[in-house]
Parts: C-alpha cells; sequence; structure tokens
C-alpha cells in the first residue's frame, strides 16, 4: 500500500528556502564598500588610489559618502601597519583576500576610533552577509573585531606604522626622533595647498577660503570638498600645488623671456609656475595620457607652454635652455601625507632601479643647460640614494657644474631643510605646526661658462 499523502488541511508547513534580506544596519555600507575597493587598489597596482578614485562605483556615491569612502580608505592605510599585526595575531591562518579587506577596514576604524565600535562591527557583518564568498566568515569577523574593542592592543611604537625595511632605513638617515615626527605628520589629515598667479591677492583668497599664506606665496586651507567649486578657481587664479612642490621652481629662479624646459613635467604644477614668471617654457613628459592635465590646467589658467610628449632621457630636440628643472620620477615615499599607499607599495628593489634611470635623466638635464645656465634637480623622495648621493655622483661625472646653495627664506622652504652642502632636505615634518608638506631634495647647480 502507498502511504497516503496527508491532506493539505492537516499539511505539514514546507521548509522555504531562506530569502536574501537586506541588511539590518546599511547605513554607510556603500561608502565602506568603496573604501575597502580603494585600500585593495592602493595595495595592489601602484598608483592604484589614485587610478581608483575615478572608478565608476565610487563616482555613483552622493557627495558626502564618496568624501568619506576617500577619506576611511587613506586613514586605514596610514594606519595599516598596527592593523595588519594586530590581525596577524588574531588569525590562525589566511583569510580570502575580501575577507582581509572587510577586516582590515573594520579593525582600522575600531583600533583608533575612526567610527563608533558597534557601527564598524555592524556594518562589516552587513557587507561580508553580501557575497557568497565572505558570509561564512561572519562568525570570525564578529569574534576579531569585537575583541580588538574588547581589549585592543598595546599602543604601538612610531616604526610600528612603517614597513620595516622602510622604518630601518629612515632610523639609519634621520633618527628615531624624526621618524616618530613623521610618523605622527602621517596620521593627521593634510591640509590643502595652493599656487598663485603672481597678480592674485595671496591675502584675499586666503580669508575666502579660511586659511593662511605661508612663507614663499603658497595659500593654505583645510576646506574640504570639490575645488573646483572654490574661490578663483575658475578663473585661473590658482592651482593646487604643495607648498613644499612649489620650492624647487623657486629655486630655479625663472626669469621674464628666459628659455625653460620643465623635464617630467606632468601633472604640470610646476610647469605654470615656470609660465607664471613669464619664461618660455617648453614641458616635456612621457605619458600623453599625464599632459592632458598640463593642458587643461595652462588653458583654465590662461598660461601657455610648449607641451612635448617624449622620454625625457632619449629627446632628439638639440635646444638649450637658460634654465632646466628636471623632477625626476622616484619612489615618491616623501609624499605619504597625501598618498600614504607609496609607503606599501615601495619595494627596497624600487630604490635601486629608480636611481639609474635619475642618473640617465640628469646627464640628458645637463646636455640642455647653456653654459652659465642653472639645472635644479629635485625628488619628492626621503631615499638618499635618490638625492645626496645622485648628485654627489651627478658632479663626478660633471666637473663643469657646481651647487649654487640655496636661500631658504627667499624661497619659502623650512629654515631645517638647508644643509650644509646647500641643497634642501625637506621633511613631512617640517611644518609641523602648519600641518607638515611633502618630503623633498632638491638642489640647484650651475653650469660653468658663458
Amino acid at each position: 500500500m502507498k502511504p497516503q499523502r496527508p491532506s493539505n488541511s492537516a499539511a505539514a508547513p514546507r521548509p522555504r528556502r531562506p530569502q536574501s534580506r537586506p541588511p539590518a544596519n546599511t547605513e554607510g555600507l556603500a561608502a565602506r564598500k568603496a573604501a575597502m575597493a580603494l585600500v585593495s587598489a592602493a595595495l595592489s597596482r601602484r598608483g592604484g588610489f589614485d587610478e581608483a578614485v575615478g572608478d565608476p562605483e565610487l563616482g555613483a556615491l552622493e557627495p558626502r559618502d564618496r568624501a568619506f569612502a576617500r577619506w576611511l580608505a587613506a586613514s586605514t592605510l596610514r594606519r595599516l601597519g598596527p592593523v595588519e599585526a594586530a590581525l596577524d595575531a588574531r588569525l590562525k591562518r589566511p583569510p580570502p583576500d575580501s575577507v582581509r579587506g572587510l577586516l582590515r577596514i573594520g579593525a582600522a576604524q575600531v583600533m583608533f576610533a575612526l567610527a563608533p565600535a558597534h557601527a564598524a562591527v555592524s556594518t562589516a557583518l552587513a557587507l561580508a552577509d553580501q557575497t557568497r564568498e565572505t558570509r561564512p566568515f561572519k562568525g570570525l569577523i564578529n569574534a576579531i573585531l569585537r575583541g580588538l574593542d574588547r581589549e585592543p592592543p598595546p599602543k604601538p611604537e612610531p616604526a610600528a606604522f612603517l614597513p620595516s625595511w622602510l622604518a630601518a632605513r629612515w632610523i639609519a638617515a634621520y633618527g628615531l626622533e624624526t621618524v616618530a615626527a613623521l610618523v605622527e605628520t602621517l596620521l593627521a589629515d593634510p591640509p590643502t595647498d595652493l599656487s598663485l598667479k603672481p597678480e592674485t591677492d595671496a591675502a584675499a583668497l586666503a580669508e575666502a577660503l579660511e586659511g593662511e599664506v605661508l612663507p614663499g606665496g603658497s595659500v593654505r586651507t583645510r576646506q574640504r570638498g570639490d575645488v573646483a567649486a572654490w574661490s578663483g578657481f575658475a578663473a585661473g587664479c590658482w592651482w593646487v600645488q604643495d607648498a613644499a612642490a612649489a620650492v624647487a621652481a623657486r629655486l630655479l629662479a625663472p626669469k621674464a623671456g628666459e628659455d625653460v624646459l620643465d623635464l617630467c613635467a606632468a601633472p604640470g604644477g610646476k610647469t605654470l609656475q615656470l609660465a607664471a614668471a613669464g619664461s618660455r617654457v617648453v614641458a616635456l613628459d612621457k605619458s600623453e595620457f599625464r599632459l592632458a592635465r598640463v593642458h587643461e590646467n595652462l588653458d583654465r589658467t590662461s598660461l601657455t607652454a610648449e607641451v612635448v610628449a617624449a622620454d625625457a632621457a632619449a629627446w632628439t630636440d638639440e635646444r638649450q635652455f637658460d634654465a632646466v628643472l628636471l623632477d625626476a620620477p622616484c619612489s615618491a615615499t616623501g609624499t605619504f601625507r597625501r598618498q600614504p599607499e607609496v609607503l606599501w607599495a615601495a619595494r627596497p628593489s624600487d630604490i635601486a632601479k629608480l636611481s639609474v634611470i635619475q642618473a640617465k635623466l640628469l646627464d640628458s638635464a645637463a646636455r640642455r643647460v647653456r653654459p652659465g645656465g642653472r639645472l635644479v634637480y629635485a625628488v619628492c623622495s626621503l631615499e638618499p640614494e635618490e638625492g645626496e648621493a645622485q648628485i654627489a655622483a651627478f658632479l663626478a661625472r660633471h666637473p663643469d657644474f657646481t651647487v649654487t646653495p640655496a636661500d631658504a627664506d627667499s624661497i619659502g622652504a623650512p629654515a631645517e631643510a638647508l644643509r650644509p652642502e646647500g641643497w634642501l632636505r625637506i621633511l613631512p615634518s617640517h611644518w609641523s605646526a602648519r600641518g607638515g608638506g611633502d618630503g623633498f631634495f632638491v638642489c640647484r647647480l650651475a653650469r660653468t661658462g658663458v
């Protein structure tokens, strides 16, 4: 006998497949998801953060959420060393990258009070619930983040915020006290600096932007938001440029009517400085994509320059110039205030490779300086091999060049940046009371002869 099927009225409820429900706490999820993508991009490829900022998913966010995503990503990268150490201490085996990404963002918020702990945990769990790969790890994510909240790790030493190899280099080059000051600068959100056309009233602009006029004439503001909406942008009165980056062009001292060459010119801040001084400027860079921004800024500011897409080391143009500025490709370790990902993207091998490129570019730049002319070499790196050692080797190869000592006050450089040799070693911890600046090595050289 076949078993009788119970009647519908007596039937037990059939099990139902669980339905996907929206997470209980959806506030800030899209922004945190975008922040995870930014951090992942920054750690997976050099310059990734800059590239990911233009991602359509980030661009689709409301302005407030987009700003939060960028801030949270940068804040996580600034604290990545202690965050990774805390996670490694609590993970028995490496989780999938997507889970690690959730833990990074959550741990940074919990450990450094970037958001209330309950919000950091709940949003991490809500994000984990959204994908099949991360859903099985919700228990792990919850346990680790709540554990970090209940029992925070000991306060990290300054060197813990840096990759170990880089911390060792900087301690050897600058000492423990300076490294601590550098890390303090790393953890602070940087202000925005503006370089001005000569006819722009710096005091009036600073007042309009609730900022201050720095030595050298840059205007520094802590105002946030779309810079295109700020006073004077549409009129082309200024451009965004870190105050330390502006020092190199001031040291070159371009004059009206001079022929000036800006090598490796993109994105063009120094080109604009040279053109604003009235020089006849050739701006050269091998990246046509990056030169598009140079064109945009020249158009907006109504300044003029000859823009050339070419490799500076192999450029066949035989012209010589009164002054040449070479802001060479480098490890960019001095830019960590605005680009904290550079600390984790850089590798020890990069420095040796870049040093070879820099030497070739310096030799090429030297050939383009007229007798009696001048050359400024700059790198936004804190590594001595890319700065001091580079110039020492250049002088040995080119006895017709000598260092022309800088006058720090006259060009708006920190007084403590001037070294006995006459060049400038600007550290991000200089101007600490004002918010620091990018790290640069800058040296001016004169070519003998008439």
